[in-house]
């Protein structure tokens, strides 16, 4: 136990002496000792080096040594080389400094960027079941375990297309976190079926890796209803079909959930549940005002058709041809009974006389 006491009061005398020492270090001295790198980014675990050239040869009679609290150290005259094989601390910047001859210290310090790639990336929306066109709700995408999130940034896509720029958040913590990030979408008509999903980037600056970590999320198919919508361009008007010609009037319309059609003629209501309404052989009185209604429970929509049935001349000419020819006939059939009626030809001849 009294050992044990000795060995926490030691360490703790030894840090107080660092952190003294490291208090007092002047970091804009002329000749300070240069890292190289300068700077040192290292994934969780990996291993990592650095050399620290400390001054001229002529400090090396003069104290100077590398602080960090992991890693060895080996000194080849004024050059240390600092290692470690295995990074597992958070905050393992290191400190090259030496002692001048005036006493004074000249201190330069290694920044090293310890980072881990999200465990998990996630998206969900605060919303159960069919959206619905028109109202706002919130993406949430979340990022698990993940160092550090100063150097985080997330993208919400919708498909292919990313929803706005890239968002970060400004925090200290050195060690893994969980981060959530919001994205607001007011979903329309032409969100129905589309996928989004959400992309966790860390970058990490030019000493990181060339390609950055980057984890993705899994993709939610949004359902959006929203209340019909005509498609196409609007019918002529009015609509002029000759009599006897097919009459095809068009009402296509999207929505979700799926519509329902109605057609009326004037007031009066057609047996046809279909976006097309189709009459094989017009006649008159097939002209008017029609009307298609599309009505699901988000809404309804109309379009209306004005028709002009025009009487057909064809029609007239071939009643007229057979009317004339009937008549031809009949007029015929009259001079024939008239003229080859019996009994008539033998009176129109005398007997001729015979002699006594």
């Amino acid at each position: 136990m009294r050992s044990r006491s000795l060995v926490v009061l030691m360490l703790s005398v030894t840090g107080f002496l660092r952190d003294a020492r490291v208090s007092c270090c002047d970091e804009s001295c002329t000749n300070k000792p240069v890292f190289t790198p300068s700077s040192l980014v290292v994934r969780f675990g990996d291993s990592t080096s650095a050399n620290c050239s400390v001054c001229e040869d002529a400090c090396v009679r003069n104290q100077y040594d590398v602080e960090s609290p992991v890693g060895q150290k080996t000194k080849m005259g004024s050059t240390i080389l600092w290692t470690v094989d295995a990074l597992t601390e958070w905050s393992p910047s290191s400190l090259c400094y030496y002692s001048n001859d005036a006493g004074q210290q000249c201190c330069t310090y290694l920044p090293v960027t310890v980072y881990q790639p999200p465990h998990k990336v996630s998206i969900s929306v605060n919303h159960t079941g069919p959206m619905v066109e028109g109202h706002q709700y919130t993406l949430q995408c979340t990022v698990e375990d993940v160092a550090p999130v100063k150097n985080l940034f997330v993208t919400f896509y919708r498909g292919q297309t990313a929803l706005g720029l890239p968002q970060s958040i400004n925090r200290p913590d050195e060690e893994p976190v969980t981060q959530n990030f919001p994205q607001h979408i007011n979903p329309g008509r032409e969100d129905d079926g589309a996928e989004f999903w959400c992309e966790a980037k860390l970058e990490l600056g030019p000493e990181g890796p060339k390609l950055p970590p980057v984890e993705t999320s899994q993709k939610i198919t949004a359902t959006v209803h929203y209340k019909p919508h005509l498609e196409g361009s609007s019918p002529p008007d009015p609509i002029r079909v000759q009599e006897g010609e097919l009459l095809q009037l068009n009402c296509p319309a999207v929505a979700n959930p799926p519509p329902l059609y109605t057609w009326t003629h004037g007031s009066e209501k057609i047996e046809v549940s279909e976006d097309v309404l189709t009459i094989n052989s017009t006649t008159v009185s097939d002209g008017g005002k029609y009307t298609c209604s599309v009505v699901n429970k988000m809404g309804n929509v109309t379009r209306e058709f004005d028709v002009e049935v025009q009487e057909s001349y064809t029609v007239i000419i071939i009643v007229i041809i057979a009317a004339v020819v009937l008549l031809i006939a009949i007029l015929g059939l009259v001079a024939y009974r008239y003229c080859y009626k019996p009994g008539r030809v033998g009176r129109s001849h005398s007997a001729v006389p015979t002699a006594d």
